[in-house]
């Protein structure tokens, strides 16, 4: 037999028990703001442009862009709109950029876990130092906001073979780095379960902007056409829809002109079938549905 994972098992999405999201709301549409800090000459990041010899001003600024002025701009049009925000935070941003937390946190976002630094992937770490690293992140998370974060993903989508036992031991309830459903299903670990949210990876501007190279009009076509078709197939099941964004490629502001069109049109659009949420809303409202509703681990 091949190799598996051992988190869940399969399960066709037509094949699995009904049930609403709050309201009787058949798709929960939410946005994932990753807010991220990277090492200046050394470590990881995404590239605008090939990258030259240590330093590489160009891409540092580049990304530094985001924390600057892109993530402002953000926040103003999420104010105009009246949308929640999961907000995926590196613990390092309490540090180089406060504010920026400061702002989010008085909007009631969520705080989501994001490791230290996207500098860094925590996959190729051994077991203490992958723990260590959850630690780290979480007790800064922690000890800024009054209280744990309940969510993780990730920095890079990294996980070894036992992140989700290290997250579900640190005390997380759900994790995002997975992508493989529509629907939250529970993952096992050695000593429990621990929910996966969908998290896109179509929907998400690295992918799309940095890796296929398309544009601002793409990417928000994009959202606005997966928008539109997973309305008409909540009908049949509650779905999960998930935006991934970062300050630095649509903060840019030809970008943020393009993702203003697309998310109006998803607020303009939500009627009584959309419940725009938080990942965090939609773990917490799973925990409420009766055994056996969700499935996997």
């Amino acid at each position: 037999m091949l190799r598996d994972h051992g988190r869940y098992g399969y399960s066709a999405i037509v094949r699995r028990p009904d049930y609403h999201w709050p309201e009787r709301r058949r798709l929960a549409f939410y946005v994932a703001l990753n807010l991220e800090h990277f090492a200046f000459g050394e470590g990881l990041g995404a590239e605008l442009a090939p990258g030259g010899p240590p330093p590489d001003v160009l891409n540092f600024s580049w990304r530094d862009y985001g924390n600057r002025v892109g993530v402002w701009r953000m926040a103003e049009l999420f104010d105009e709109l009246k949308l929640p925000c999961s907000v995926l935070v590196n613990s390092v941003m309490y540090d180089h950029a406060p504010e920026v937390i400061v702002a989010f946190r008085g909007r009631g976002d969520e705080i989501v876990g994001h490791g230290r630094t996207n500098a860094e992937r925590q996959g190729t770490l051994d077991a203490a130092a992958e723990a260590a690293l959850i630690r780290e992140a979480t007790e800064v998370i922690a000890r800024h906001e009054g209280k744990r974060p309940a969510g993780w993903l990730g920095p890079w989508i990294s996980e070894s073979q036992i992140t989700p036992d290290l997250l579900q031991e640190a005390g997380y309830t759900y994790l995002l780095d997975w992508c493989q459903d529509d629907q939250p299903i529970w993952f096992r670990t050695r000593h429990g379960r621990i929910l996966g949210v969908p998290y896109p990876q179509e929907i998400n501007d690295i992918p799309m902007i940095v890796a296929r190279k398309l544009d601002a009009d793409a990417f928000a076509d994009m959202i606005v056409d997966n928008f539109d078709e997973m309305r008409v197939q909540c009908r049949g099941q509650p779905l999960v829809m998930g935006v991934a964004l970062h300050a630095y490629l649509v903060g840019q502001p030809y970008r943020l002109r393009h993702l203003r069109r697309a998310l109006r049109h998803v607020c303009h659009n939500a009627g009584d079938m959309v419940w725009t949420t938080t990942a965090g809303g939609i773990a917490a409202h799973v925990t409420t549905l009766p055994p056996g509703t969700i499935p996997g681990g």
